[in-house]
């Protein structure tokens, strides 16, 4: 029970952070937060067996794609979440480590380079946007920040935890 306590705990914390800095990129830098609703979108094409689209933004909107991208969303949060504890165990919620939150928050980077870009028009590692290397950068810098969030998140609950 505990285990599945703090992977919800810790990946619902960390995916909240890095919504944090999707929010805070639009004062900082100028680029807006991700658009969950497309998300939402493209898995709900799903349905009908269309997993790629030229342009999810082109596509037809789906009702209830916002709900549906957002709770996608968090779930895959939790689902790294899982991963890290799976792979480093409790011991790891124990004491945390900055380590293998980073190397799950930059490795989770594949997600949206290999099937989530592709899948949505933007080509693999978002080689079909007008600028490639500025959203594969600021991608990988928002998955460094969910990797801190699992690090953070983990830190919370040893500290709960240990109480």
């Amino acid at each position: 029970m505990n285990y599945l306590l703090f992977t919800l705990f810790i990946g619902v914390g960390a995916t909240a952070l890095m919504d944090l800095w999707g929010l805070a990129r639009k004062p900082l830098l100028g680029i807006a937060p991700p658009n969950y609703a497309l998300v939402g979108r493209w898995i709900a094409h799903m349905t009908h067996g269309q997993f790629r689209h030229d342009s999810i933004a082109a596509s037809a909107p789906v009702r209830g794609e916002h709900i549906i991208g957002w709770t996608a969303h968090y779930l895959v949060g939790i689902a790294f979440a899982a991963l890290l504890i799976g792979i480093w165990g409790l011991a790891w919620v124990q004491n945390p480590t900055i380590g293998p939150a980073l190397a799950v928050g930059i490795g989770s980077v594949a997600a949206p380079f290999l099937l989530m870009q592709p899948g949505m028009g933007a080509g693999v590692a978002a080689s079909r946007t007008p600028r490639p290397a500025s959203a594969r950068l600021q991608s990988l810098i928002t998955h460094v920040v969910f990797g801190f969030g699992l690090y953070a998140a983990g830190r919370v609950v040893q500290l709960v935890y240990s109480m």
